[in-house]
């Protein structure tokens, strides 16, 4: 699968490389030096190119480029993720994936990739799994190793190597069987707004009601039939905000919101 792994940074400057089959000249990156240099932008160089008898396939994180060396057919997007697990990998162990971090614990990056790899093919890449083989650097294991002349490599092998979750790691205990889990609930509603009236601009329907000559005075709180009807349009309901009454003395209809029901409306002051 991959044959060889070579980090190069932001000034075309090859800082660091890996062979897992043969040894593969440095030469071969003249190809995607040649292909950098038409591109311009670092994030404008093609993922996959072609170099002779080689593929190289390309990531870059951190302003660094993975570059990996392919001899035979492979899935690109498999090894893309391969190496974005590289990258991951490493912000995992060192805080971050930079140029400085990768030579300041280069024994521990080739130790890392000795591991995630093996003839070409990934093998323990789960970071579980990993931190039981390598122990992550930090001062105090630095001045042991430095004095005992140790190294980071684990004693026993990880436990969860042969497990069936391989992300989980070994020996963990709870003292509640509980789990938790967060639920959204979300409801997909088509409106459709033909025929809606704007709350802005909602229509005012005005009419007055004249007594005839000579009749006599209604009473007081009359009952008014409303016959409504507009063409070409459907409601549901009549809803009253304010009825006046001039030329009488009489409190106006205000403060009350009365919905009707299809059909004919009754308003009561």
């Amino acid at each position: 699968m991959i044959h060889s792994l070579f980090l190069i940074n932001s000034s075309s400057d090859i800082f660091l490389e890996k062979h897992w089959k043969s040894v593969i000249s440095r030469s071969v990156c003249d190809y995607f030096f040649e292909v950098q240099e038409k591109a311009g932008e670092a994030e404008n160089v093609p993922p996959v190119i072609h170099a002779g008898h080689h593929y190289l396939i390309n990531i870059y994180r951190e302003k660094i480029f993975f570059v990996s060396v392919i001899q035979s057919e492979v899935p690109p997007l498999f090894v893309i993720e391969f190496l974005h697990h590289v990258a991951e990998t490493f912000q995992d162990y060192f805080g971050e994936c930079s140029e400085s971090a990768i030579k300041d614990n280069v024994v521990i990056v080739y130790e890392l990739l000795e591991e995630m790899l093996d003839n070409g093919f990934p093998l323990a890449t789960e970071s579980n799994i990993l931190k039981e083989l390598i122990k992550p650097p930090n001062i105090l294991r630095s001045v042991v190793n430095s004095i005992t002349g140790s190294c980071n490599v684990g004693e026993t092998l990880p436990t969860g190597q042969l497990s069936t979750i391989p992300w989980r790691r070994a020996g963990v205990k709870y003292t509640n069987n509980e789990a938790y889990f967060d639920v959204v609930e979300e409801i997909d509603t088509l409106v459709w707004d033909i025929g809606k009236l704007s709350q802005q601009k909602l229509p005012n329907l005005k009419g007055s009601l004249t007594l005839q000559c000579g009749a006599p005075k209604p009473e007081e709180s009359p009952s008014l039939n409303i016959d409504l009807k507009i063409q070409q349009l459907a409601i549901s309901g009549l809803k009253v905000n304010r009825l006046d009454m001039y030329g009488e003395k009489y409190k106006p209809f205000k403060g009350v919101k009365y919905v009707s029901k299809a059909g004919k409306f009754q308003v009561r002051t």
